[in-house]
């Protein structure tokens, strides 16, 4: 039932979304010439696949966690959006596909072993990562990895189709900043 949710509401966002994914594009252009940043992340089962989202950072930022990039390489559109959650828009391409769902963990980075040993003690990796999520809207970033697994875990046991609603709500109404970014 959720993965047909998922479909339906990815597919809807991506075809009427489509003329601001075209601005946010060309404007992206400008900022940094690459626009969408592509990242390999960690999925469902532990299987690797790409994420993609609008580009936030320059071009020159390391591939790591948010919270252990330098606030500095955020560009002011970048800045934008952020506060505004506009960059996660084209993982709604990512849900499409399945790689994610639009509620579940955010999916990490290999290069995290402390994160993934605790969603894998956790048991985390039995669902799709997701865009928002119980952890996204409390506020609750990678630089805790016991407290964000954890979180993971009591979201998944407890999902229902009204909290999968209530998590999108809450995250389109402005709940959770984010991975803090030092």
């Amino acid at each position: 039932m959720i993965r047909l949710f998922d479909f339906c509401f990815a597919l809807a966002g991506l075809l009427f979304g489509f003329p601001v994914f075209i601005l946010l594009y060309l404007i992206g252009l400008f900022d940094t010439g690459s626009p969408l940043f592509f990242q390999t992340r960690v999925g469902r089962q532990q299987k690797p696949f790409t994420l993609v989202k609008f580009r936030t950072m320059r071009k020159d930022t390391a591939s790591v966690a948010s919270h252990l990039a330098n606030a500095n390489a955020i560009t002011p559109y970048g800045a934008f959006l952020r506060k505004t959650k506009l960059d996660e828009l084209p993982q709604l391409w990512n849900v499409l596909l399945g790689d994610m769902s639009l509620v579940g963990p955010r999916p990490g980075l290999f290069n995290q072993p402390e994160l993934l040993q605790w969603r894998e003690k956790m048991g985390v990796f039995e669902v799709r990562p997701g865009i928002t999520g119980l952890s996204q809207i409390s506020e609750i970033d990678m630089s805790t990895p016991e407290l964000l697994a954890k979180t993971d875990r009591q979201m998944i046991d407890s999902m229902t189709v009204a909290r999968y609603f209530s998590y999108i709500l809450q995250t389109v109404t402005g709940k959770g900043q984010g991975d803090r970014i030092k």
